[in-house]
């Protein structure tokens, strides 16, 4: 695992100064503390910050090929390299080192961008053709490594965060109205958009090629939900498959030169997957989790029991409602976007414990929800179709108490009319399973100073925002809707922010079984009944539990991962920023929402010792994109190191490994910009 950099020019453009080259992988020292390399030629600049886990000692990046026409920096793995490597020395590939990454280039000679076809792992990587000065840039198929461009004066910029880019002198950032907007409707931008104008990410399931002058981005997978054709399978005949790709997928990501550790949240997925892994390993297993102080958060009890029967090494981080306050700064300094859960922060605290002893990979259970049908939007959208059909109905609706107890008020039947009969017979539409969520998720639209997509609600508002398939209307209705949330939100939100961001801020490289492509593709071609059986979600999941975990760990009720928002920030330990930020002052600066708005917001906070649903998510809204604002448009729209200060910072860090998980607070910038030292 890494974090990957490069400058590329497009027209005639001096070629990149490594001044810029360090000063990028500074910022993302996070991603890589072991070792840094460059490659630099007149045309591009390519920059590695290594984090070592295959190939320790000889692994270094840049590497290039046998002649040195082709250099590649890599940011992942690439869990099925071993036999990739063995065909490709038997086609006559010599090889200099052990890695993956080294791998991908050899396939790269041969394939050219069709490598993507044979790769089964989570990666971003760049690979520069020096003698067809042709760059190419590419993602993991679900979008669980990160990868970030943007174009300005003839130079394409590129990282593995968007600090990288906005390192650079010649970037600078401000907020997109657009993305806001969409935030506040899906909870993260749409692809490709970022938060900020003019930088965008490589979707993914996507690679771009620059050349000439010119970018070209194309999809080389894309999530397909037709059913199998096979009507001959019986159901043992699909759990017997799905076991073995599962047990398969959890094998291959043990694959390292380093201990490798797995989260327990005591739930069904990663219970599941912590009893794989003890089962295809006689080493030591170390577990993690968290434990909340509030009843309705906390897990513990089926952590423990799951960590007993397993006989793991389990240790456990304890978050208070004051922890997710204090952390979240440093949260939103990560994620890089403003977010409507405060979820990331007790992740943020035990990828923390994670890197505490000394284990820089971890397998979760991350992926299966979504994979097999196991949110409630899915059994929602399942009773209000069968609701639909009779829309007069008193019973019907009923069947949706249970889905939502966490949410106050949703236990009046009248409510539960009102709220989910919202366009209950537009079935048609193809955003039918999400129509509530978001319609709900807008209402904290109001609060914006400036509203880009006033059209968005409506039934067609959400065309021409979000791509639909042609296929789209012959899936089944719960692969419709397993489509909008693994494009959206698994791939912009939980893998970007609650993943990928919280466990890279310590250098933990998280690695999900349940996302090997392979696993996916035969999921979403599983008959419906397999997924979402009645109301009982993730069932062919659960067959296969019934053989690894406890009873009382398959069959519990699912629990949906949350954490604290109001009490966190309203509470007697609030700490100081979260008044600073919502403050009229410093809302009228930031020019992103309506002042009164968020004071009359601030004020029922005060007053109220529970907020609403659509409260809690404007409250965490608002406060995270102040944050976005002030870490990233105050901050770095102009630069705070120059770059003479930035080889000296990086000089630093690479010279204090044990210091790795530490970044410049904007305080210490600005006195490094003054030439003082300053304790990193």
């Amino acid at each position: 695992m890494c974090g990957i950099v490069g400058l590329l020019n497009l027209t005639d453009h001096p070629p990149a100064k490594e001044t810029t080259l360090r000063r990028m992988l500074g910022t993302i020292r996070h991603r890589g503390p072991d070792e840094f390399g460059i490659y630099r030629d007149e045309h591009v600049g390519l920059g590695n910050a290594r984090l070592s886990i295959i190939d320790l000692s000889g692994g270094q990046q840049p590497i290039g090929n046998e002649d040195g026409t082709l250099w590649i920096v890599f940011n992942g793995e690439i869990f099925n390299y071993l036999e990739l490597r063995a065909e490709l020395e038997a086609r006559g590939h010599r090889f200099s080192t052990h890695t993956d990454t080294e791998v991908i280039l050899h396939l790269y000679e041969d394939h050219g961008a069709a490598c993507l076809d044979y790769l089964n792992g989570q990666f971003a990587m760049a690979i520069w053709d020096a003698p067809e000065r042709e760059l190419f840039l590419a993602r993991d198929r679900v979008g669980i490594r990160p990868l970030f461009y943007a174009v300005k004066d003839g130079q394409l910029a590129f990282g593995s965060e968007i600090k990288a880019i906005l390192a650079h002198p010649g970037f600078t950032a401000e907020i997109d109205p657009v993305s806001l907007t969409q935030v506040f409707t899906y909870w993260s931008t749409l692809s490709p958009r970022t938060i900020f104008r003019g930088i965008r990410e490589v979707p993914a399931g996507h690679y771009l090629l620059a050349r000439g002058g010119h970018l070209d981005i194309q999809p080389y997978w894309t999530l397909d939900f037709e059913p199998a054709s096979d009507r001959a399978r019986t159901t043992q005949d699909y759990l017997a498959e799905f076991e073995h790709l599962l047990i398969d997928a959890a094998r291959i990501r043990l694959r390292a030169d380093v201990p490798v550790g797995a989260y327990l949240s005591g739930g069904l997925d990663s219970s599941v997957t912590t009893a794989i892994i003890r089962n295809y390993t006689d080493t030591r297993l170390d577990t993690f989790s968290i434990a909340f102080e509030e009843a309705e958060f906390d897990e513990r009890r089926y952590q423990e029991q799951m960590a007993a029967l397993l006989g793991t090494n389990h240790r456990v981080t304890r978050c208070t409602t004051a922890d997710v306050a204090r952390d979240f700064p440093d949260v939103i300094w990560h994620t890089e976007t403003p977010i409507l859960r405060t979820s990331p922060a007790p992740m943020f605290r035990l990828s923390r414990l994670v890197h505490d002893h000394d284990l820089k990979v971890v397998l979760t259970g991350e992926g299966a929800d979504e994979i097999l049908a196991g949110y409630n939007i899915f059994k929602e959208n399942k009773v209000r179709r069968f609701w639909a059909k009779d829309p007069d109905s008193q019973m019907r609706p009923l069947l949706l108490e249970r889905l939502y107890p966490y949410i106050p008020g949703l236990s009046s039947g009248a409510y539960l009319r009102a709220f989910f009969g919202r366009g209950l017979e537009d079935t048609d539409s193809s955003f039918y399973s999400h129509a509530v969520r978001w319609s709900t998720t807008a209402r904290i639209q109001r609060l914006l100073l400036r509203q880009s997509e006033p059209g968005l609600n409506g039934r067609n508002g959400h065309k021409g925002q979000i791509p639909i398939p042609p296929a789209f209307d012959e899936w089944p209705h719960v692969g419709q809707a397993q489509y909008l949330e693994m494009s959206i939100f698994l791939s912009q939100y939980l893998l970007s922010s609650q993943g990928d961001r919280m466990a890279m801020a310590h250098s933990v490289e998280g690695r999900f079984p349940f996302l090997d492509h392979r696993l996916v593709e035969f999921c979403n071609g599983l008959p419906p009944e397999l997924k979402l059986r009645g109301l009982t979600e993730k069932w062919l999941l659960k067959q296969l539990g019934r053989k690894l975990v406890p009873t009382d760990i398959w069959q519990r009720p699912k629990q949906p991962y949350r954490a604290p928002i109001h009490r966190s920030f309203f509470g007697e330990d609030a700490p100081d920023y979260v008044e600073e930020l919502l403050s009229e002052r410093a809302v009228c600066e930031a020019g992103l929402f309506k002042p009164e708005a968020v004071t009359r917001l601030v004020r029922k906070a005060r007053e109220n010792r529970r907020l609403s649903e659509v409260d809690e998510m404007a409250l965490v809204g608002v406060l995270s994109a102040q944050l976005v604002h002030h870490q990233f448009v105050e901050t770095l729209q102009t630069p705070t190191l120059r770059a003479e200060d930035a080889v000296k910072v990086v000089d630093r860090w690479a010279a204090q490994p044990e210091e790795r998980t530490r970044r410049p607070t904007v305080e210490g910038a600005e006195r490094i910009e003054k030439g003082e030292e300053v304790e990193l």
